[in-house]
């Protein structure tokens, strides 16, 4: 539908043609019908132009791809009078912002940067995308998924690795859009999933030859940073290579290595001023690290890696693939202080720790994808990766008794050496059939892990009762584990076409998920050697998962509509072997999988989408399996074969709405969860203060999270800003002390933002935000936390002459006292650099910079957990300063000089 974009009413009479992208020939041509509306018929697949035009009003031209010959129902285009455009100064052709469709589109240079800034300092700069101090992104209050280049993943959709490293003035066009599944692509039926995903499109000039970054840095206090990508593009083959050597905090790390290669969670529901509100597990502490740096400690990383990925064939073919080394190491000294509520009283645990990780990691992946011919395709995804690790960790920890009393004191260390493998492997055949919409595909996954790990334990606790010795329990044991889990499950999907506008999809999947686990503890014998089992602490276990899945859904697409509506039902089978015991477990499941979405388009610009489904998690081999651990012999956890799946019930609202000329946008979205049979904690604490904890099946519950932004150019002002919101309630059941604790934990977060910049003289920035937490638990509602929290976040460069600059930024932390701690934790992190540009297009750029100059940086967490709240501080990167020089080449085109 064509409409006046200013009037909404419909224009008839239009000229719309379909053109070919590559040399403007026109393929298809009609006009509108008095209803604005028009059709065209028997395009074959391929990229196009499409180019509406109608007197007086501008010519309105979008890329449009037709992947298949199902219908392809386009979204209202508003056509805007040129008078109008005048008025906007969109002639300038200076566009910051757009939509297209669904897709907001920002135009980079539009958003200054200094020169050899990288892409992540740009997302930072755009309105609707934060960017937190561990590089990851969130675009209009959702998390960003995916950072891709040109449309194509770059080292194997690693979004750190693409910001922090590609240049800033290489991109033409951020593009931030909702990335449909490969299934909906495929079918052209929509089936709900999406994934917040960022695409950066480059100028046609830097797509071709050779350009990098080389950066060298060196630093006070033995801090040094040098850093060197190089990228070869040559039409559409890609090669990149990279090297990272820092102890300044840059790993060249995805905030997703922790999903691929960490530890399964489950247990405590807990909420961090950094994180917001996460589940988090009865993880134990001989295996807890997971093998990143998340900015607790003092890093030291050498890492590495390389990136091809090709088109040939009239793109008939294509191949993807990457590889990674890392080498991390992360000194730490952290401090713990906790308030453990129970139902008649409370108690205090303080501890610190110091810790020594180390790990040797390499992965990799690719895919290869084969168009047969315009109806068949074959992609092969894998990956695999392997480390090594080895970490010491030492502990002193005391429980006070509401009266300050001691009620324990512990010391203890652990050292572990581990060896972990994992391959994964993704077939998946598409086939369309001659009917229009009638689709057929088969996918076919494999996930192998082996995990390996041996360390020894040494505890000693003293028990007090009222302040007095009572007796002294003493731990010395060597430890081996032995995990390997192999997953296969293939999935069919068949779609018919009921009509023009409806669609039938049935899907059939088997699932075989086996695992096994032998863990042994030895005791230290008379003779100093570990060779007595303790079988308190030992057991060999398998647990194998089958799970048959069918499913039919329903879906409506007609102009601004999209309906969709069906279930599935799995039939799910637990064998549970304990070795050791020589007994055999057998349980089944019936679950229905329920989804529906419907969502409206009140024009390109403007929509609003609701969504419902269900979905079953099964609980993991750590939580299952029979043994108890004793890694904090104070806190000891219990595995619960009696497990059940747990089933999440989830409906999402989505609200979109962008005015072009205005450039305005309001961006709303928000969550309802409920759990049934939800995997929780339940956990005892006797009077010596000692916790046994246990994941337990628990019911009610539920959370309920939102976030509003409001942008807009003040265009008087040539400022950009921003209003935004975002709320998290939360209601979470575990058992304590045989008594059932549910923990009502919020959050509200209000803040602003304000962006301004002139050319060639300064840009700047500010966001401020205040966040109030409010938890209590229903066990003893004498013990509640409520306090605010405020963050300010202010952004400074200024371009000097003869192209000196001066960067300074901030981070005002304000965390006042609150009923539990006492302590003012208030800080102020202050960077600022001078640097100067020299060489043709300012390709080197020399700095000296100094990093947290008040010397503040604290490092420091505080969290409401389901029973207890907790205060963290931690070893950090402070103060210290650092001359830098960056060199940018490239030999290809080169861009416009910049003199800021």
């Amino acid at each position: 539908m064509v409409t006046d974009s200013t009037e909404k009413k419909n224009l008839s009479g239009g000229s719309v043609l379909i053109l070919q992208k590559t040399d403007s020939i026109i393929i298809k041509h009609t006009r509108t019908d008095k209803t604005g509306n028009f059709q065209l018929k028997d395009i074959p697949p391929g990229h196009y132009l499409l180019l509406v035009t109608y007197p007086s009003y501008a010519d309105y031209v979008d890329d449009l791809e037709i992947k298949d010959s199902l219908p392809h129902t386009l979204p209202p285009i508003g056509l805007v009078l040129k008078s109008k455009l005048l008025e906007a100064v969109v002639v300038s052709g200076n566009k910051a912002i757009r939509m297209k469709g669904d897709t907001l589109e920002f135009k980079a240079d539009s958003f200054h940067t200094q020169a050899g800034a990288t892409v992540e300092e740009l997302l930072k700069k755009l309105p609707g995308i934060q960017v937190d101090s561990k590089g990851q992104i969130t675009a209009q209050g959702q998390t960003v998924k995916k950072v891709l280049v040109d449309g194509e993943e770059f080292f194997g959709d690693d979004p750190t690795l693409v910001t922090q490293n590609l240049r800033a003035d290489m991109v033409d066009k951020v593009q931030v859009y909702d990335k449909k599944s490969e299934q909906a692509n495929f079918t052209g039926i929509d089936d709900g999933q999406r994934d917040k995903t960022i695409n950066l499109k480059l100028k046609d000039n830097k797509k071709n030859g050779y350009f990098g970054k080389l950066s060298a840095g060196q630093g006070s206090d033995g801090f040094y940073d040098y850093e060197a990508m190089i990228n070869y593009f040559r039409k559409k083959e890609k090669i990149a290579v990279y090297g990272i050597t820092s102890n300044t905090g840059k790993t060249g790390l995805n905030w997703q290595e922790r999903d691929n290669y960490g530890q399964s969670m489950a247990g405590n529901f807990d909420y961090d001023e950094l994180n917001g509100y996460t589940f988090n597990g009865l993880n134990n502490d001989f295996e807890s690290w997971d093998g990143r740096y998340n900015g607790q400690g003092l890093p030291s990383v050498k890492t590495g890696g390389l990136h091809y990925n090709n088109k040939w064939d009239d793109d008939r073919q294509s191949v993807n693939g990457n590889y990674k080394v890392m080498q991390l190491d992360v000194h730490n000294f952290s401090t713990t202080n906790s308030k453990n509520i129970l139902p008649d009283s409370f108690y205090f645990n303080n501890q610190n720790q110091r810790s020594f990780d180390h790990i040797l990691r390499h992965t990799t992946d690719g895919s290869y994808e084969i168009k047969f011919d315009s109806t068949s395709t074959l992609k092969l995804m894998a990956n695999g990766g392997m480390d090594h690790k080895d970490t010491y960790n030492n502990f002193t920890s005391e429980a006070l008794a509401s009266d300050s009393s001691l009620v324990n004191r512990n010391t203890r260390t652990i050292s572990t050496i581990g060896d972990n493998r994992a391959v994964n492997s993704d077939l998946l055949w598409k086939k369309r059939m001659a009917k229009k919409g009638r689709t057929l595909s088969v996918n076919i996954r494999e996930n192998y892990s082996n995990n390996t790990s041996t360390g020894v334990l040494g505890s000693t606790t003293t028990f007090y009762d009222q302040g007095t010795f009572t007796r002294d329990s003493i731990v010395d044991q060597h430890k081996d584990f032995h995990t390997e889990n192999v997953l296969f499950d293939t999935k069919i999907t068949y779609t018919e076409p009921l009509s023009k506008v409806s669609f039938l999809t049935a899907t059939y999947s088997l699932s075989v998920n086996n695992s096994h686990s032998n863990r042994n503890s030895y005791n230290r014998d008379a003779g100093g050697k570990y060779t007595s089992l303790d079988s308190l602490y030992s057991n060999d276990y398998q647990f194998n998962v089958l799970t048959n899945t069918g499913g039919l859904n329903y879906t409506f697409l007609k102009k601004k509509w999209r309906v969709a509506a069906g279930s599935g039902i799995g039939f799910t089978r637990f064998d549970q072997r304990d070795i050791h015991a020589d007994t055999n477990t057998q349980r089944r499941f019936v679950n229905w999988y329920p989804n529906a979405s419907l969502s409206y388009a009140f024009s390109a610009q403007k929509n609003i989408e609701v969504r419902y489904n269900g979905s079953m998690n099964q609980p993991s081999l750590n939580q299952i399996q029979p043994i108890r651990t004793n890694d904090d012999p104070l806190n000891i956890i219990v595995g619960n074969p009696g497990l059940k799946p747990e089933f999440r019930h989830r409906i999402n609202f989505f609200y979109r709405d962008y005015k072009l000329l205005s450039e305005r946008g309001i961006w709303m979205n928000a969550s309802y969860n409920f759990t049934q049979n939800a995997l929780s904690n339940s956990s005892n604490i006797d009077t010596s203060g000692k916790r046994t904890s246990q994941t337990v099946n628990v019911d009610g519950n539920h959370s309920l999270n939102g976030y509003l932004s409001y942008d807009r150019k003040l265009k008087k002002l040539g400022m950009y800003t921003g209003l935004f919101a975002n709320f998290n309630l939360n209601a979470n059941s575990s058992i304590i002390n045989n008594l059932k604790n549910t923990t009502n934990s919020n959050s509200y977060t209000f803040g602003f933002s304000l962006y301004k910049s002139k050319d060639k003289k300064y840009d700047a920035s500010i966001r401020p935000s205040a966040t109030y937490t409010d938890s209590r638990s229903s066990i003893n509602t004498q013990t509640s936390t409520k306090y605010w929290t405020y963050t300010i976040h202010p952004d400074l460069n200024i371009y000097l002459p003869l192209k000196f600059y001066v960067h300074a930024d901030a981070d005002v932390n304000l965390r006042p006292k609150t009923a539990v701690f006492t302590n003012n934790l208030n800080n102020t992190l202050l960077n600022a650099s001078l640097g100067k540009k020299f060489l043709k297009n300012d390709a080197l750029v020399i700095s000296l910079s100094g990093n947290d100059l008040l010397n503040q940086n604290i490092g420091f967490n505080r969290n409401t957990y389901s029973n207890f709240i907790s205060q963290n501080t931690f070893s950090t990167i402070k103060r210290y300063f650092m001359l830098t020089a960056v060199w940018n080449f490239t030999k290809a085109g080169t861009p416009a000089p910049n003199n800021r």
